[in-house]
């Protein structure tokens, strides 16, 4: 029962209690009446006492001169009147001018608060114990259903999702494909022996698209899906996630064939006894029975379990071995194809302009995954509507994407004369020195507007997409963020706090070259250094340093190493070009952003721009 419909029902029963109390008083207040004998009522008629008869039926209602009320009876079928002139009443005791003898009572009524008055009580007394008994009831069925699973179970008569709405994940669609087909033709491939696999793992970066997937795995099958996340198997009571998992499987064998998708797997599948709570714990207990109840399936069940999750190293080894997690799909994030299809989904049915180019805004989009496109095309709805039109123009895309990545802007932000002035030869540094590097991106954007916490943005984008990159490409990084900062100190001869997060990303970027991808000459092709991590929290918690103490020196040199030669190669580069500097810096300050085009045409891509970084930087 609803909170809702609780508070109803006991305000309804205090209303009757009150109701019944105030009956109770009215009644115990007519009975404290005095009562007389009609005999006495006319005696004290002749003696001129009374003023007023109220009469109903054989009741009687007296009241005196003195304001007394006293009640008394009569025979029902003799009226009144000649009651009391057979007991020496006359007409002149009777006159208008002395008595009153009234039929308006309506004594009826005093009957019905009468009976009320004993009845009420008994009728809330039993209202109160129904309702004690049903939310005990409740209490007892919710106490019993406690170790129930909660998936909420789809059917898949009226699919809502399909493969047509997932898009750039071909490959990961082929190998779901097969289960698809096991569902609706499973004697296809038990006739020939073949052994489905028990359960797919869809293992990607938040936002790929696993649960997505998952549904439309559930809406091409046309089979029951039963949803679950994996945190509510766990409860802080003994033995009910285990319930839960025996529950969850129960229904789903008694929908056969059917689709079991457990999202978020790893807040229950993580390593056994290595959790904080010991070797023995409730989570563990639920994975036990999570892992009898996969590898209890028979062939011909046709219960196939889909799980999702983005830490597929903290899973217990138990869970991914054939038999159980047969498969592991993984959800990559897509190329510019695939964001471009995905492009295509979201803006289905959508008042896009014909000049949008979806290819040009899926290259300027490198690294966004599907959540993130599905928020920029939403993003760039919202700005059309904002600015009063009926249909999204390229525009608005393009400034979508810059809120996507750096936040909204931050026109009411004030900044002096003399700091806008730093901010743009900041930004200008970043530009040229892109635009000089071969191996760098390609400029697409400057701005000294403030976006979320940064005083301005230089946005580059790759010309294709990598899957790899090579020392060039990392040093050219490097070189590019310290761009910047180079130009602070040439111009000002000076340099600010402006810089602070190029330069964490820089030390980041170096120490990984030296200590995990073996970029380093003098400390050659090792990695140095082991992650630790307790498995219950998934958390980095400290780096095991399995190096002495002379390679740690030489370590910090060689990252100090790399990150001066990188400062000293931008230096480098914006002095050759301190005219293009002050050139683009000057233009920002008057238009506070560049574009693309505006910007090449102050410094067109120089000829080395072909050639790789001539300086030897390790």
């Amino acid at each position: 029962m609803k909170a809702r419909n609780q508070s109803f029902i006991i305000y309804i029963l205090l209303f009757m209690a009150i109701i019944a109390m105030v009956f109770f008083t009215v009644n115990q207040q007519s009975q404290a009446i005095e009562e007389i004998p009609i005999n006495k009522l006319a005696a004290d008629i002749r003696e001129g006492r009374v003023k007023t008869i109220i009469e109903d039926d054989s009741r009687l209602e007296i009241q005196y001169t003195n304001n007394d009320i006293k009640v008394s009876t009569k025979d029902p079928s003799t009226p009144l009147i000649a009651q009391l002139v057979e007991l020496g009443v006359t007409s002149e005791d009777l006159a208008a001018e002395k008595i009153s003898v009234d039929i308006r009572l309506p004594s009826s009524w005093v009957g019905i608060v009468s009976i009320l008055s004993y009845i009420l009580p008994f009728v809330i007394l039993i209202g109160l114990f129904w309702f004690i008994f049903r939310q005990a009831q409740g209490s007892n069925n919710a106490a019993m259903s406690f170790g129930k699973s909660r998936a909420r179970m789809f059917t898949g008569d009226h699919p809502t999702v399909t493969f047509e709405d997932v898009a750039g994940v071909e490959e990961a669609k082929e190998e779901l494909q097969e289960v698809v087909e096991f569902l609706r033709e499973p004697q296809k491939f038990i006739s020939l022996g073949a052994r489905i696999p028990k359960g797919v793992l869809l293992v990607g970066a938040p936002g790929t698209g696993k649960t997505l997937m998952a549904k439309a795995v559930s809406g091409e099958a046309g089979v029951p899906f039963f949803s679950i996340s994996g945190s509510e198997f766990v409860e802080m009571f003994v033995g009910v996630g285990a319930s839960r998992v025996r529950d969850l499987f129960d229904q789903a064998k008694r929908h056969s064939p059917a689709i079991v998708f457990v999202d978020e797997i790893d807040a229950v599948g993580r390593h056994r006894g290595a959790g904080l709570g010991g070797s023995h714990d409730e989570r563990e207990q639920t994975l036990n029975q999570l892992l009898v109840e996969m590898d209890g399936f028979d062939t011909d069940t046709n219960v196939i379990i889909i799980a999702a999750t983005n830490r597929p190293d903290i899973l217990d080894p138990a869970l991914l071995r054939p038999g159980r997690f047969d498969r592991r799909v993984v959800l990559d994030r897509p190329d510019i194809k695939g964001r471009e299809e995905i492009l295509q989904v979201h803006v289905k049915g959508k008042p896009v302009s014909p000049d949008v180019d979806l290819n040009d805004i899926a290259r300027s989009t490198p690294g966004f995954v599907g959540a993130d496109i599905e928020n920029l095309v939403n993003e760039a709805a919202i700005l059309a509507a904002r600015r009063d039109k009926r249909i999204i123009e390229h525009p608005e895309f393009m400034e979508a994407i810059e809120r996507v990545i750096a936040g909204p802007e931050r026109k009411s932000r004030l900044i002096n004369e003399s700091e806008k002035k730093i901010i743009a030869y900041h930004e200008a540094g970043h530009a040229v020195v892109i635009n000089a590097l071969p191996e760098a991106d390609t400029v697409q954007k400057i701005s000294i507007i403030s976006r979320g916490e940064a005083g301005g943005y230089t946005i580059a984008f790759p010309e294709e997409d990598r899957f790899l990159k090579s020392r060039q490409q990392i040093m050219s990084d490097m070189v590019t963020l310290l761009g910047g900062r180079a130009a602070e100190e040439i111009v000002f001869n000076d340099i600010t706090s402006g810089a602070s997060n190029d330069l964490e990303r820089v030390t980041k970027l170096a120490r990984t070259m030296v200590m995990r991808l073996g970029m380093s000459e003098e400390l050659g092709p090792m990695v140095y250094g082991k992650k630790e991590e307790l498995v219950f929290l998934g958390r980095e918690i400290s780096e095991q340093r399995d190096y002495s103490e002379h390679i740690a020196e030489k370590i910090d040199s060689a990252i100090q190493s790399i990150v001066q030669e990188s400062y000293n190669k931008a230096k480098d580069i914006l002095n050759r070009y301190r005219q293009e500097l002050d050139l683009v810096a000057e233009k920002l300050l008057e238009t506070e952003t560049l574009s693309a085009d505006e910007f090449y045409n102050i410094f067109p891509t120089p000829v080395e721009k072909t050639g790789g970084i001539p300086e030897k930087v390790l």
